[in-house]
């Protein structure tokens, strides 16, 4: 059961209109790294949990913690497309590289041609589940796959590439109302990644799972003398420097070895006839076939 409280969990009150940065700000609602992206997979990753509860209270605490989060993105896209920024259109009409590229249009239609269509048109000036590009929200962005060390470790990935794009937008505006809520929602980012390391490690300790990840494979089972070879694919010697070209593997089970020139361990790739009904085309010609 969830119950709303109709108090935001943070400030979400732009100074000013700015339909074209609301444009923007819809990447952090239904972009792939976005808000509705990690509160469902948070959530699934929940409700699907069969682990000790603590893991699964904490994965719900994050995950109704970001519903709130696409609640205050939400709403501050619909106040930055209230009405028209009239003082910002004349600020901008006034800048000679803005001046040049609008080449004497009309400074209303330049802001018309930047902004979001589908907030004029589809929403009616609010917040869509979609990305900056109009591009609808996929479930195929979520990621529950009942192995908690699996999922915590993507969720870990998700935190980081969210507090990336919100610190790049915060260098997009100087409205001081947006850079608040984005100041919030980076220092969210800070704990959450903390939280999941946390989580991870904790995982760890208590014999649940380890990298390898599943812990439960049996390790005889793969071709274990591939499982710590470094393969260079590529010229130059430059990756042979790295931690992960030599010394002890980082689960402790083997070491790392540097192999220069992997060398082709399979036959040359070359595929057999398919059924001649698929009228593919063959190695040899193909008769007629008789009329």
């Amino acid at each position: 059961m969830f119950i709303h409280i109709k108090e935001a969990a943070y400030n979400c009150t732009p100074e000013r209109p700015d339909p074209v940065f609301a444009k923007k700000l819809q990447e952090l609602i239904g972009g792939q790294w976005g808000e509705i992206s990690v509160m469902l997979g948070y959530m699934f990753q929940a409700w699907n949990s069969r682990g000790p509860i603590k893991y699964r209270d904490m994965t719900y605490d994050i995950g109704t913690e970001e519903i709130g989060h696409v609640e205050m993105l939400a709403t501050m896209v619909a106040r930055l497309l209230e009405q028209s920024p009239v003082e910002a259109q004349e600020h901008a009409a006034k800048d000679s590289i803005v001046g040049a590229v609008m080449g004497g249009a009309r400074v209303e239609d330049v802001v018309f041609a930047s902004m979001s269509p589908q907030h004029a048109i589809v929403s009616g000036g609010g917040a869509m589940p979609v990305d900056s590009e109009g591009n609808r929200w996929t479930a195929d962005y979520i990621t529950s796959s009942g192995n908690l060390l699996a999922d915590f470790r993507f969720n870990v990935t998700a935190e980081s590439q969210g507090r990336v794009q919100a610190a790049r937008m915060y260098n997009m505006t100087d409205d001081p109302g947006v850079k608040d809520m984005l100041s919030y929602l980076i220092a969210r980012d800070t704990m959450h990644q903390n939280q999941w390391l946390a989580a991870i490690a904790e995982l760890e300790a208590e014999g649940f799972d380890e990298t390898p990840n599943p812990l439960s494979f049996p390790q005889e089972l793969q071709r274990e003398e591939f499982a710590y070879k470094y393969l260079q694919h590529s010229r130059g010697g430059e990756s042979a420097t790295g931690r992960w070209a030599s010394g002890p593997s980082m689960d402790g089970k083997g070491q790392f070895e540097f192999i220069a020139e992997p060398p082709a361990l399979g036959p040359k790739l070359e595929l057999g006839p398919t059924d001649p009904r698929l009228y593919g085309t063959q190695k040899t010609p193909m008769p007629p076939s008789a009329s």
